[in-house]
């Protein structure tokens, strides 16, 4: 007796909520219910009969809001890798995360074929120092598995107190193990812009992420170095950040077009960034270089640029997050992350899953150099042998302060021969340079 009353209860739940969604505004545009209306008040009704067994039969006692919450949860996980719900704690923390300091490891995460992966590790940051890389699969942080495991989850589990420790496991390519690798959390304070010179007249912009300032720093870079003859760009291992500064950044170097545009099924959340001819610098020759870490923002620049075949890109394919997330508070504790859109570059082509592929493909490692065999013109002897007498007698020294403030402006020999996608970067623009000043 006590199961058939349970059952009826379900059963009249189900038809309750069912014939108030059908008296509610909006879901019924005519007296006469249409297919389409019908369709979704049997979908709706479906639900409420799922969502009414459970809270009557499953075996653990569960208040109607956990089983509604665990339901939004299985909802957006099920949408796309970057849709999620932020109920009150995670809201509060995304709060917190964005508009103050907090403890982290400094690494952008992402999910690729359903397992947590880096994106990218930020520039002098604890993870980046402990030696995580992009392309490094998260197997467990802690003792606690991935599998299975939100976004969200993952990046709250990173977080926490500074000074505090936290252990990775993680998979690498060519690694025949997994790596444990042992992280002390700190704050993150990231320098997102600076630059060196290589060879006196190029000038190297590395921007680590995009935030509010990277289009102004880059400015000031520009402004400061009135005679350079080429530009590398260093995007690699950039996770992306906002949009307004990457557009901001390819309208320094493309002065017509459009230079990303944004499509989803809401008219108003499409648009498109043109580029602007008011103090473009659209002649000087510009290699980017990029990796399976540059994401996002870094793949609209590096390929918006490709697409205007405004700049030489080096490297390797990049990550291929090309979707728009937005934040839409549900209530004033609990919100929705919502992909809404796609990005899609001047030719039409999108981002998402796909990514940018470089002109010239360049796996990054050392370059090899054959050792020197001691050879020297007749011209040349007095003089080498002057300078080998001068350092044997100690007149000729540099300091180790002069060599320290010039590693600071510069990229020795010694460094492009360490980072071989730098190297054929500077071979490239050296082309470049070459080919300009003949036209």
């Amino acid at each position: 007796m006590k199961k058939r009353q349970s059952l009826m209860t379900v059963g009249f739940l189900s038809t309750a909520v069912a014939l108030t969604l059908m008296s509610a505004p909006g879901l019924l545009a005519k007296s006469t219910p249409t297919t389409d209306t019908v369709s979704k008040l049997e979908a709706l009704t479906k639900f409420t009969q799922v969502v009414s067994t459970v809270e009557h039969y499953y075996v653990d006692d569960l208040s109607i809001n956990e089983i509604i919450n665990k339901a939004i949860k299985g909802l957006m996980a099920n949408l796309d890798a970057h849709s999620s719900f932020l109920d009150a704690k995670s809201f509060k923390e995304m709060k917190i995360q964005t508009s103050g300091e907090f403890g982290g490891l400094g690494i952008t995460v992402g999910m690729r074929d359903g397992a947590l992966t880096v994106i990218a590790p930020l520039d002098g940051t604890p993870a980046d120092k402990a030696g995580i890389k992009a392309g490094d699969i998260i197997l467990k942080i802690d003792d606690k598995s991935t599998l299975n495991m939100t976004l969200d989850e993952a990046v709250k589990l990173m977080r926490g107190k500074p000074g505090t420790k936290i252990k990775l496991t993680v998979v690498r390519k060519n690694e025949p193990k997994p790596i444990v690798i042992p992280i002390t959390r700190a704050i993150i304070k990231i320098q997102s812009v600076y630059t060196k010179k290589i060879d006196g007249d190029i000038l190297y912009i590395r921007i680590v992420s995009f935030d509010k300032k990277v289009v102004k720093d880059v400015k000031k870079a520009l402004a400061d170095n009135p005679t350079a003859k080429g530009i590398i760009i260093d995007l690699r291992n950039n996770p992306g950040g906002l949009l307004d500064q990457a557009v901001g950044l390819v309208d320094l170097f493309v002065d017509h077009g459009v230079i990303v545009s944004q499509k989803g099924r809401v008219k108003e959340e499409n648009d498109v960034y043109k580029a602007h001819k008011a103090g473009t610098r659209a002649h000087i020759p510009l290699v980017v270089l990029v990796n399976g870490g540059s994401a996002s923002a870094s793949e609209i620049v590096s390929g918006s640029l490709q697409d205007h075949r405004r700049a030489v890109i080096v490297g390797e394919k990049t990550f291929g997050k090309g979707s728009v997330q937005i934040i839409m508070p549900i209530n004033k504790k609990e919100a929705l992350r919502l992909t809404i859109a796609r990005y899609y570059l001047p030719s039409g082509r999108t981002i998402q899953a796909v990514g940018v592929t470089p002109d010239i493909k360049v796996p990054f490692g050392k370059v090899q150099i054959e050792e020197d065999t001691f050879a020297i013109k007749e011209a040349e002897l007095k003089k080498h042998l002057k300078s080998e007498l001068e350092k044997i007698d100690g007149k000729k020294r540099t300091t180790k302060s002069s060599k320290k403030e010039d590693k600071k402006k510069v990229i020795t020999e010694k460094e492009l021969h360490n980072d071989n996608q730098l190297k054929e970067g500077v071979d490239i623009l050296r082309a470049l340079i070459i080919t300009h000043g003949r036209k």
